[in-house]
């Protein structure tokens, strides 16, 4: 962000909705500070997919957020450490390959059913998992590359194993990660927002971009409508031009001529 003087940074946060909550949210904030999220969730009650970071932990508590991790983080950390146990990596890999075939068997299921699949064939595999992370901590030594892999995923365990009891939990927050390069790519192409106001502009138009691609749609056309349309809105009206519910409102397209 400008400032007088040099730049200043912000930030902008990414919350996925759910499959009752159909939105992508962009809020934009001054520092990485948890007053971000904790304003912005509110008096939230669900369920909060995030990474582990530190700043999330105090919105969690307060707010009496049950915490859900993300599995691909954990994996990460060891295919970052792979070079110095080669054998330890290959092992964990094969339990997170078991565990993303059976999430990919259940990607079209509802929810129920989903965990229904999880009960009966991930909590085994993660329970595999746990012992063997407890027989590698007991062999590695604290300072072992590798250590730090295997510290991350026990000390994020009942984070990680959320999903195992929630069918509408992913597995992980790789969603928002892959919203996140939209916060890359406007970084790379307008280099910086002119001031706080600038920037929550900037996050509403990247919800709305972000929602549209969400559903599928031309963000060109659905803002064509939306801004010929917006002046004569009454408030009341503004929610029937949410991107959901103007889809919802549209008549179906032709199948292409061969």
């Amino acid at each position: 962000m400008q400032h007088p003087g040099q730049t200043k940074r912000a930030r902008l946060w990414v919350y996925v909705g759910d499959g009752e909550h159909p939105y992508n949210i962009f809020d934009f904030a001054l520092t990485r500070a948890r007053d971000g999220p904790a304003n912005f969730l509110g008096e939230y009650k669900g369920t909060l997919l995030a990474d582990a970071y530190g700043g999330f932990d105090g919105v969690v508590v307060s707010n009496q957020i049950r915490r859900a991790g993300c599995q691909a983080h954990a994996r990460r950390k060891f295919v970052d450490a792979e070079a110095s146990a080669p054998a330890l990596a290959a092992e964990a890999a094969a339990h997170y390959r078991v565990l993303y075939a059976i999430e990919r068997r259940g990607r079209d299921l509802d929810p129920a059913a989903r965990l229904e699949l999880r009960r009966r064939e991930s909590v085994p595999r993660l329970e595999a998992l746990h012992a063997r992370l407890l027989d590698w901590k007991a062999e590695l030594l604290p300072k072992h590359p590798m250590a730090e892999a295997v510290g991350y995923a026990l000390r994020q365990w009942p984070a990680l194993t959320c999903f195992a009891t929630d069918g509408a939990v992913p597995i992980d927050n790789n969603a928002s990660e892959r919203e996140m390069k939209r916060v890359v790519l406007h970084r790379k192409n307008s280099l910086f927002v002119g001031n706080p106001r600038g920037g929550r502009t900037a996050a509403i138009l990247s919800s709305f971009t972000s929602t549209c691609f969400r559903h599928r749609i031309d963000p060109q056309r659905y803002f064509t409508q939306l801004l010929m349309n917006l002046p004569g809105a009454s408030i009341e009206q503004l929610d029937a031009w949410l991107p959901d519910r103007w889809l919802a409102r549209q008549p179906p397209t032709s199948p292409a001529p061969n």
